[in-house]
């Protein structure tokens, strides 16, 4: 057991408040992996005042210089990825290959930023008068909050921690409290890169009053939050009332549709890859399946006894497929749905109860599920439920299949399985999400393309790639009149 503290100036200190709360292994309760202050406004301030300071100096480094620290803490990263996959695999529950790719992402975003850092350009444009030009540059802002999630301990702190520092803003993060560790590693990491004391700064604590104190502070700029599409509506109505910019990445009912023609082994896998990854705990998990009526019966065979061979256990474990839900109450808001499920006519096939053989009644277990028989409108395949549970629903054919895809408020991630380009092509065309898979599962983001969806999934904008630098700087129009004379623009002409 560990105790952790804030980072606060490049020091570790305890809450102001005294108060401290446990982080537990979810697959095996009894172990704590860490005991984390439980912060209060004081701590916030603290933490915006030093961030604040930190700022004048730091957006003055040019931004060459600040990607070579990012670089530096690549290298760290890649010397410490087995450190980081297995801390995060204790804390969080998924299991080490898929841990593994999490730091790999944080480590991929990483070494983008140092790259990004030595071309990151505006535009130089003709004027329309003579002797004058014009160009833009994009700017920092300030000081940013920001929110993360627990699903992705590594992957989603740096998808915005290097965006907002490379573009010269300083920060203050407020990790998830299920998975604070891999975020006081991360900071640790940035510290022993050479990153200047108070531009990162982290400040563990609840939502109720580190997360509102963040949204509420005056010298905080921006707001990136990454979680629930409710706590995203309050988030953004608070920052809407200063004009407080925000970028929020939210919920998902991802659809995964397979055609008649389509290579049924392929789709089997990218939707036990897509469902039952991260035990369904992403925001780009498959929580639906769309098939056509011909090959309805025999895929649900096809998966059924797929599902039913998936192994559950400890994540560190090299030979498990399924790792353990965040927590007890996670796993009780899943088993909730199940019991929606049942009661509103879909018929379940496999799955449905707690899973405790064995070493697994130590940890918060599920059995994978599907729900077959799913109409539309069914709660289950209308909100996001965030774990191991797979509705299947039957399409008559390429319409209808699209159709119920795009039946839900949300619009994050899509994946459609067919051999027909024209279909193919169609589908991107019409599918009402951000991010379209063809023949590939809903889930497997790429650090260097936006990311991000439509609907009541998100804001408008996006991470990952060019997109997350333009979230975190400001335009800046530039024109630059050499003609020795008064040019008046429109009114000359």
């Amino acid at each position: 057991m560990k105790q952790y503290k804030n980072f606060i100036d490049g020091k570790l200190m305890d809450s102001k408040s005294g108060r401290t709360f446990e982080n537990r292994n979810p697959a095996n309760w009894g172990e704590i992996v860490g005991v984390f202050p439980k912060s209060n406004v004081e701590d916030l301030n603290m933490a915006v005042e030093v961030a604040k300071k930190a700022y004048q100096k730091w957006r003055a480094v040019p931004w060459p210089a600040r990607s070579e620290i990012m670089r530096k803490v690549a290298e760290i990263m890649i010397a410490k990825k087995e450190e980081l996959s297995q801390l995060m695999t204790r804390e969080m529950g998924k299991v080490i290959k898929e841990t593994r790719g999490d730091t790999q992402e944080g480590i991929d975003t990483a070494l983008y930023a140092s790259i990004e850092g030595r071309k990151h350009y505006g535009y130089t444009l003709p004027s329309e008068l003579p002797n004058k030009s014009c160009k833009t540059i994009r700017e920092p802002l300030g000081v940013w909050g920001l929110i993360t999630p627990w699903n992705f301990p590594i992957a989603i702190p740096t998808w915005k921690i290097f965006p907002c520092l490379l573009s010269g803003n300083t920060a203050v993060i407020k990790p998830a409290t299920y998975t604070p560790a891999c975020v006081g590693a991360l900071a640790q990491i940035f510290q022993e890169a050479g990153l200047p004391a108070g531009v990162l700064n982290v400040v563990y604590g609840g939502g109720s009053e580190v997360g509102e104190a963040i949204l509420n502070h005056p010298d905080i700029v921006g707001v990136s939050f990454t979680g629930s599409s409710d706590i995203g509506k309050r988030i953004g109505e608070v920052c809407g009332k200063t004009l407080k910019r925000c970028s929020l990445e939210l919920g998902g009912k991802n659809g995964q549709v397979v055609l008649k023609d389509a290579n049924l082994e392929l789709a089997l896998e990218g939707v036990l890859w897509g469902a039952f990854g991260t035990t369904g705990q992403r925001c780009t998990a498959t929580s639906r399946l769309i098939l056509e009526a011909p090959i309805y019966d025999k895929f649900i065979d096809m998966l059924k006894v797929r599902v039913e061979a998936l192994k559950l256990g400890n994540g560190l474990n090299e030979d498990i497929d399924v790792g353990p839900l965040v927590s007890e109450s996670q796993r009780e808001s899943i088993h909730g749905y199940v019991e929606i499920g049942k009661k509103d006519g879909a018929r379940m096939v496999t799955g449905g109860e707690l899973y405790e053989q064995g070493e697994c009644e130590k940890g918060w277990f599920y059995k994978p599920t599907i729900f077959v028989d799913v109409l539309p409108t069914m709660r289950i395949a209308q909100e996001e439920i965030f774990g191991p549970v797979l509705s299947v629903l039957k399409a008559k054919d390429f319409n209808e299949a699209i159709s119920i895809l795009n039946n839900t408020i949300y619009g994050l991630s899509s994946a459609i399985y067919t051999c027909d380009l024209n279909l193919a092509h169609k589908a991107i065309e019409l599918a009402e999400t951000g991010i379209v898979y063809i023949n590939a599962p809903t889930i497997g983001a790429e650090c260097h393309l936006p990311f991000g969806g439509m609907k009541n999934t998100g804001n408008g904008h996006r991470e990952g790639g060019w997109t997350a630098y333009e979230i975190f700087t400001e335009i800046k129009t530039v024109y630059i009149d050499y003609s020795g004379s008064l040019q008046k623009a429109q009114i000359d002409t």
